[in-house]
């Protein structure tokens, strides 16, 4: 969910970090990408992002923020977690799904309605690419294409096919070999400025029993600022106790999942290990994933157990405006 977008302030700096459904179709691989585990993650033999990325990054020790308790407060105490992800809602696969391609994918024009902060195509889109909330959506329509042998990430907001090729709100291209951020000031597929897919929770990963990176999730309300590895804020509101994007929260260290059924208990081990990053507005406490008809709806639910009160915010740096 985006806002009416701000325009950078100032120059537009180019700034660096150092510190799914798979479709079988036309132009698409025919095989199911295979995900695969270990720091970092993999997609079809290409490294999702480098190891000492912001989303590789494991935060369990890092300091708590000093303003944790009011950041939550925010959002609720007593509100629970709500995995954002499953087999089928409304429908429609439930998550935001994701295609790999082969480099040889026929690339299409694009058109956006934020050109000034979108990446220009051409983009590797198959003409039957999976939308979010499917092709009658009026929801966000995400479209996320990874060429998995040019390592190479490619995003879309409200995607919609035209008779050119295709149009979207806005649209960002990540080179996954590095760590580049988009420019300061700018916003993504996402309205922190930041990837989608390395963020989603994927049905392969949790049937491998570990997930090597943070989470995406989101707010309804959040504050005029954004903490690298986001660029992007999307708020009028200059309240300092409101979350800016990219703040980052972790399960505390104490909190027993022992009583989860295991996707529950594999999701929460990497809330307690890498957190989750703040990306967009949208439903308190959603976290993102990639839908499958092999999820169990009802150990998923189970993560609602989960309250705003059993979370912590990390210190990962000063909030940007």
């Amino acid at each position: 969910m985006h806002w009416t977008h701000t325009r950078p302030v100032g120059a537009l700096i180019a700034a660096s970090m150092a510190a799914g459904l798979a479709l079988s179709a036309s132009g698409c691989r025919s095989d199911s990408p295979k995900i695969a585990l270990g720091s970092p993650p993999t997609i079809d033999g290409c490294q999702i992002f480098p190891a000492d990325n912001p989303w590789n990054t494991d935060i369990s020790e890092h300091p708590v923020h000093p303003n944790s308790h009011a950041f939550i407060e925010s959002v609720g105490l007593e509100r629970n977690l709500h995995p954002d992800f499953g087999t089928v809602w409304q429908g429609a696969p439930n998550g935001i799904p994701y295609v790999a391609v082969s480099g040889d994918q026929p690339k299409v024009p694009m058109t956006f309605e934020y050109a000034d902060e979108s990446d220009p195509g051409p983009y590797p889109i198959p003409d039957n690419a999976p939308i979010e909330g499917g092709p009658d959506s009026d929801g966000d329509r995400h479209i996320l294409v990874i060429d998995v042998d040019n390592c190479t990430l490619y995003e879309v907001w409200h995607a919609r096919k035209t008779e050119e090729g295709w149009s979207g709100g806005s649209g960002a291209i990540f080179d996954l070999t590095t760590n580049k951020l988009r420019p300061l000031g700018w916003t993504s597929s996402d309205a922190a400025g930041l990837p989608i897919f390395p963020a989603l929770v994927k049905h392969e990963e949790v049937e491998q029993g570990e997930i090597n990176h943070a989470l995406r999730f989101t707010v309804r309300r959040s504050q005029r600022g954004y903490i690298l590895p986001a660029t992007h804020f999307a708020s009028r509101s200059t309240d300092p106790n409101l979350m800016p994007m990219g703040l980052r929260l972790r399960l505390k260290a104490d909190y027993d999942i022992s009583g989860f059924p295991p996707q529950a208990q594999v999701v929460l081990e990497a809330l307690k290990k890498y957190g989750m990053i703040m990306a967009d507005n949208g439903g308190d406490w959603f976290i993102s994933g990639a839908p499958s008809p092999k999820w169990d709806d009802e150990q998923l639910t189970t993560l609602k157990r989960v309250k705003g009160k059993d979370l912590e915010v990390v210190d990962t740096g000063p909030i940007l405006r």
